[in-house]
């Protein structure tokens, strides 16, 4: 950091960050598995990727993303569940950052499932 306002700029990327977190009740939700499991498989990369996404989106009113224990499919993780009011709770397995755009497109935007990336359409 060279100046003040270089360490501003830092602390409200930050703050945008912890904002995309804040609960919200009629917002859909995404859940990372960040457990021990998770995280040697690559659920912090995960996280990071949607949290990017959403903000690039401009979508943090409409999204929360946060994270959680172990989901318990310890085998298929980076596990995501999306939870969208009013709708299905989705199971998404062996996540990668590449994969979360088209789940936000796909899925958070235009209500379409991604079943390929789901519990159910993985093949190994």
């Amino acid at each position: 950091m060279k100046s003040l306002a270089e360490l501003k700029a830092i602390r409200d990327r930050a703050k945008a960050s912890l904002d995309l977190r804040k609960e919200n009740p009629n917002a859909a939700r995404v859940l990372v598995g960040m457990a021990t499991c998770g995280i040697a498989a690559g659920a912090r990369p995960v996280l990071n990727a949607f949290t990017e996404e959403i903000q690039k989106r401009g979508l943090t009113d409409s999204i929360t993303v946060t994270q959680t224990g172990c989901i318990g499919i310890c085998q298929y993780e980076p596990v995501v569940e999306v939870e969208i009011p009013g709708e299905e709770k989705v199971t998404y397995v062996k996540m990668t950052p590449e994969k979360v755009a088209r789940v936000v497109n796909d899925h958070l935007v235009n209500k379409n499932v991604v079943t390929e990336y789901t519990i159910g359409g993985y093949t190994k």
